[in-house]
């Protein structure tokens, strides 16, 4: 482990490459480009601290390099213990960055990197699962007085935050990034499906088309995965608890029934939900030999391994990425990455597409500035991202892509603002 005034890396010596990845990553990224360039003629987050605990990819460090061009000081760890890319580590120190993150960190390892970029004392906090802004509210406490606010982009994450809201227990404002329009509507949907079916290929190396796949969870990331394993000539069975979403996977063409009858068919299983024990001790006994397990959760809590790790009579390790469990019954089951989040925990995971996460990561570094905008107006509750921000990503998306749209005329916006005028 390397060790410097402002970071805890494992090869600073990597900067090289993580800094090259990162310009790649930039040429697939022109929002928050354009983004970067009003930030560093105005220098809106000067003399403020973000604290950032997120996957740090080289899409990362363009959000990064951005709140650092607006002015920022920047802390960061990683949000997974095997999420961390060690040469986008390296970059990000090498660039001025606080860097307290390496790919295999150890549960005591993760926790004492969180404090690390709490010891900065951030004055907004960026979070991927609300491990950061929860460490504040439960042992960090006395950072809650000058706490703008709490900015989380997952679904785990903002289940947290809403569940602390109820609580009474959230003593600052947050902001739910995740369902920005200009988020879940591409991120979870495009960037969940191609990213997590990626890796298992890449770590695999199966045939993906004639197997069944059982997707659990059919919101944005799910439906998406659906879709886009059907593309790939697989076929897909949903899993939900929603009623309302088991409906529209069902006119989406899709099978949909309970796990206890899923895990006969399913080739390969991949979990969605945000949930725990997903798939379960009695689903285990049930699958096919050679089932293959994925979680694209954010937490590895969706595949209840403790359970499988009792009912195996053996353990095997296939590779890095691969673990391969005996059941009583002589099947075997083989999980990917440890059940933690199957696209980035993977040896060859990448994580999402550069281009999506660019509208992300915009809406990202718009809602820092609009924390320390409004400072002191707002409330200890959770916010959904203003319009204008949506707004604004999406206008700049379109803008880089060279797409121009219809504009509505005098008479048209008076006609859907008024009640008057009728048939």
């Amino acid at each position: 482990m390397d060790k410097g005034k402002n970071y805890e890396v494992k090869n600073i010596k990597l900067a090289g490459e993580g800094k090259k990845r990162t310009e790649w990553a930039e040429s697939q990224m022109p929002i928050l480009l354009k983004i970067r360039e009003r930030f560093r003629k105005e220098k809106p987050l000067k003399g403020y601290t973000v604290g950032m605990a997120l996957h740090v990819t080289k899409e990362t460090a363009v959000l990064v390099r951005t709140l650092l061009a607006g002015g920022a000081n920047v802390a960061i760890t990683g949000c997974n213990p095997l999420s961390t890319q060690d040469d986008i580590a390296a970059a990000l120190a090498k660039e001025g960055a606080y860097v307290y993150a390496w790919r295999g960190e150890s549960k005591k390892e993760y926790y004492e990197n969180l404090n690390k970029v709490l010891d900065h004392k951030p004055d907004v906090t960026i979070d991927d699962g609300c491990d950061l802004v929860t460490m504040i509210h439960t042992k960090r406490k006395e950072l809650l007085e000058n706490l703008l606010g709490a900015a989380e982009e997952t679904t785990t994450g903002v289940i947290r935050l809403k569940a602390m809201e109820k609580d009474g227990a959230l003593k600052c404002p947050a902001m739910n990034v995740n369902d920005a329009k200009t988020k879940h509507m591409f991120d979870n949907y495009l960037g969940t499906s191609q990213s997590s079916l990626d890796a298992i290929m890449r770590t695999t190396n199966i045939l993906l088309a004639g197997k069944t796949i059982v997707v659990s969870g059919y919101g944005f990331c799910g439906s998406g995965l659906a879709q886009r394993a059907r593309g790939m000539g697989m076929i897909p069975i949903v899993t939900e608890v929603d009623p309302v979403k088991a409906l529209k996977a069902v006119t989406d063409g899709f099978l949909v029934m309970p796990m206890r009858k899923a895990a006969r068919y399913g080739d390969i299983f991949v979990t969605v939900t945000g949930n725990k024990s997903v798939i379960d001790k009695q689903h285990f006994l049930l699958m096919k030999d050679g089932a293959i397990l994925a979680n694209a959760g954010h937490f590895n809590v969706e595949i209840n391994l403790k359970e499988l790790e009792k009912l195996s009579v053996r353990k095997r390790k296939i590779n890095e990425d691969i673990m391969e469990y005996t059941l009583p019954n002589r099947k075997r089951i083989f999980v990917l990455a440890e059940g933690r989040l199957v696209n980035l925990a993977t040896s060859k995971g990448e994580g999402h597409p550069s281009e999506v996460m660019s509208m992300s990561f915009s809406n990202q570094a718009l809602v820092v500035e609009y924390f320390i905008r409004n400072q002191g107006q707002l409330e200890n509750k959770v916010y959904n991202v203003p319009e204008e921000i949506d707004n604004e990503v999406a206008r700049l998306m379109l803008e880089c892509k060279g797409i121009e749209t219809d504009k509505l005329t005098k008479e048209q916006e008076k006609y859907i603002s008024s009640w008057k005028e009728g048939t």
